[in-house]
């Protein structure tokens, strides 16, 4: 004897609660094809992927452009990969769906601002977050970036801005890669909370 359809979804178990959203991190710099894909990527592979989602735009962007060779060559030292990188444009949709901006500069994060003034609880230079999340208590993203919009000036004597190394060679992308590297790494373990 066949069971109706109707009773078989009745006794079918009910599908697990929808995960909640992921955190969202947008990673922005000028031109989207040096120091933000590089955070981006490098970030991306040290969370986890169902939990957080990063990605990155440029104020000025080089839409559709990959990543620069340098960058691309300094982001696979740390372990990252550039497969299938396309810079995009900074928008105000972007900026809202974020849970966490991180600039590469202190004009940048201005520029950010003043494109959209509620964003300032969490937009940070990414030096500046890693200093901020060196100092927070806070356990889950949330209430990591929460702190740290309310401590903001702990991190004032701290360096906040990756030099842009575009057009500049191999040893402004390796310093820029290396300073961001090191500020992923404090990012990426206080974000594991």
């Amino acid at each position: 004897m066949t069971t109706p359809k109707s009773i078989v979804s009745l006794m079918s178990p009910k599908p697990s609660p929808i995960d909640p959203d992921p955190f969202r991190i947008l990673v922005v710099c000028i031109g989207n094809v040096c120091r933000s894909p590089v955070a981006e990527r490098l970030l991306a592979s040290r969370l986890p992927a169902s939990k957080v989602v990063v990605s990155s735009a440029g104020v000025g962007a080089m839409v559709g452009y990959a990543m620069s060779r340098y960058a691309s060559a300094e982001l696979r030292s740390y372990g990252g990969d550039p497969t299938g990188f396309a810079a995009r444009q900074l928008t105000p949709e972007l900026i809202e769906d974020a849970d966490l901006l991180l600039t590469a500069t202190r004009d940048l994060r201005s520029q950010v601002l003043a494109e959209a003034p509620g964003a300032l609880r969490r937009t940070f230079t990414i030096l500046e977050f890693a200093a901020l999340v060196e100092m927070s208590d806070g356990t889950t993203p949330d209430e990591l970036v929460k702190w740290a919009g309310a401590h903001r000036s702990a991190a004032g004597a701290v360096e906040q801005d990756v030099p842009d190394p575009f057009r500049r060679g191999a040893e402004a992308h390796a310093a820029a890669a290396k300073a961001i590297d090191e500020a992923v790494q404090v990012i990426a373990k206080g974000l594991q909370c």
